[in-house]
């Protein structure tokens, strides 16, 4: 099947879903589980350590996000080399507040995407390895690395069609539709490989800590 036709389907397949979601939701409302706050994300991750304070959007940038719960934070290795990781989280993605994929915002930023691939994140703690988004993404004469992956009740994927169906598919059998957006960027001092490896790795120490602030 072309991968035109395989989106059509996914697509057609979205909207009755929604429709479905949209009339049950409308009866019974959602499902909330209870969770931390992100700002309380460990500071020292395996190696890594928080460097400076949390970061915060502005107003405007935040209202677009509509996000219930973020945080973007940089952490480094003890040798100096940087991580930056933002976490996104919706209580609820109905009425249009959902993730903003990083190929939808970052281009309107002045960002170039390339050279895209699936990467395997083993967590750290040695449970079930989950597949994450790499690129290699560049704003004038700065290049990083980035990893990014959808994260909720339970998952790690990194398709953003097979997200929407897990979400369509939870919200009808148990009133869920929670979840993040998880993204660490790198900036490539030495090498590409260098960088993605380093992205990986804090994907790695962050991964088993991310249950407690996005439920499973």
């Amino acid at each position: 099947m072309k991968t035109r036709d395989r989106h059509f389907w996914v697509l057609v397949v979205l909207l009755v879903a929604g429709g479905a979601v949209v009339q049950f939701w409308e009866r019974a409302g959602e499902a909330r589980v209870p969770r931390s706050a992100l700002a309380e994300l460990p500071a020292s991750l395996g190696e890594w350590s928080q460097r400076r304070a949390d970061v915060r959007f502005d107003q405007a940038t935040e209202a677009v996000l509509k996000a219930d719960d973020y945080v973007l934070r940089d952490y480094a290795l003890a040798d100096g080399r940087m991580a930056s990781l933002y976490v996104g989280y919706y209580a609820s993605q109905r009425a249009g507040a959902t993730y903003h994929s990083p190929l939808n915002c970052m281009p309107g930023s002045g960002w170039i995407l390339s050279d895209p691939a699936v990467i395997r994140v083993q967590p750290a703690d040695g449970s079930a390895a989950f597949e994450a988004n790499r690129y290699v993404i560049q704003n004038a004469s700065e290049r990083f690395a980035l990893v990014y992956w959808y994260q909720g009740r339970g998952r790690a994927v990194a398709s953003e069609y097979w997200d929407k169906l897990y979400t369509a598919w939870d919200s009808m059998r148990s009133r869920r539709s929670d979840g993040a957006m998880v993204r660490v960027i790198v900036p490539m001092r030495r090498s590409e490989e260098e960088a993605m490896n380093l992205a990986a790795e804090l994907a790695a120490r962050v991964s088993p800590e991310l249950p407690r602030f996005v439920p499973n």
